[in-house]
């Protein structure tokens, strides 16, 4: 059964920074949850084309891999390895990644960026739009319901309290 969630967020900073800071898998450890003691292990980074000026160099185009490696419940020493692929990219606007090896039976998760004005200030509105099959079977839903989900609100949640810090 596929499962989808959308997190919506908005900050006050310009969208080439921020999507520069997401475009870039390095700072994937940083917005994740201290406890997920998440850690980069491998980058296999394909430069998007038409790099502009200004951006950097560390974003990861379309073809781009990353190995991830993160605690599965953050009270065991447990670790569990994460393959994503970057399948979309256009700049400053979004890019996609789907989970090539994982805790998922299928992972899709677009990242969205826009120019938004928010109580007379410029900022971006920063929206992921996440389709997840769990692989647990006929537990499936009740893994999802109980577990899971909420384990990726929780993540979320911390994200969009920690980020406007980390964007400094």
């Amino acid at each position: 059964m596929s499962h989808h969630l959308e997190f919506e967020q908005w900050v006050s900073f310009p969208l080439q920074s921020v999507f520069a800071f997401f475009s870039n898998p390095e700072n994937l450890p940083r917005i994740m949850p201290a406890s997920s003691c998440t850690q980069l292990i491998a980058l296999n980074r394909v430069p998007p084309p038409e790099l502009p000026a200004g951006s950097g160099e560390k974003a990861a185009g379309v073809g781009s891999s990353i190995v991830t490696s993160f605690r599965v419940f953050s009270f065991l020493p447990i670790r569990r390895r994460w393959v994503a692929r970057i399948t979309e990219f256009e700049w400053d606007r979004y890019f996609a990644d789907v989970q090539d090896e994982g805790p998922f039976k299928s992972w899709h998760h677009r990242h969205e960026f826009a120019s938004a004005r928010r109580n007379g200030a410029e900022g971006t509105t920063i929206r992921d739009v996440i389709d997840y099959e769990v692989s647990f079977g006929f537990l499936s839903s009740i893994a999802n319901a109980l577990f899971i989900r909420p384990q990726m609100q929780s993540t979320f949640a911390e994200r969009q309290e920690r980020l406007p810090e980390l964007l400094r």
